[in-house]
């Protein structure tokens, strides 16, 4: 799945409680990739390493540095993310469920990845084992994820930013009234 998904998808589903933990969960949706793929572009923009091309499609996973290979398989791990997300819970005393979203990032990749490229090692270092799903960038994935993405996204603002309702003070007064009577005729 693209990475711009991955954060939204996190940001969702575990961000949703004030805008910094929206932030939170996005930036930690994006960290599996950013950590891998990202220190790739980074050191091929810098000139350390050859760029690979991806001009013709998925280039041979050979032309891609073997550090990203390793960084990939620590950062899309079901047990990593579970050893750090007990580590940070146990340090804080308290789970952090915008953590959550890394643990998204991956279960969204074991079917959106298939064995000619970057399949993903969710049971690494316990097991070398790979699901061959499907590729993410093919408009059958891609399409239906963009559509649920904008229609959660829409309704996530929608419900975020919509406006309160006022209650008129003739209302609420009269609301007030009502419940002081029958809290009386209870007596």
């Amino acid at each position: 799945m693209d990475i711009v998904s991955h954060g939204l998808w996190g940001a969702l589903a575990f961000g949703r409680k004030s805008r910094a933990s929206f932030w939170l969960a996005f930036v930690i949706g994006l960290a599996p990739d950013l950590f891998s793929f990202g220190i790739l572009w980074v050191a091929a923009t810098l000139g350390l390493s050859a760029k690979p091309d991806f001009s013709h499609g998925t280039p041979p996973e050979s032309t891609i540095p073997l550090y990203v290979h390793h960084l990939y398989d620590v950062t899309h791990s079901l047990v990593v993310f579970l050893c750090v997300f007990l580590v940070i819970t146990l340090w804080l005393k308290r789970p952090v469920w915008e953590v959550g979203s890394w643990g998204l990032h991956v279960l969204v990749d074991i079917p959106t990845h298939s064995l000619a490229f970057f399949p993903t090692p969710f049971l690494w270092p316990l097991s070398d084992w790979r699901f061959d799903g499907w590729q993410w960038n093919t408009h059958t994935i891609l399409i239906p994820n963009y559509v649920v993405l904008s229609l959660l996204s829409g309704w996530f603002l929608w419900r975020t930013y919509r406006p309160q309702r006022v209650q008129a003070p003739l209302a609420v007064e009269a609301e007030t009234e009502m419940t002081r009577d029958a809290s009386r005729s209870e007596r």
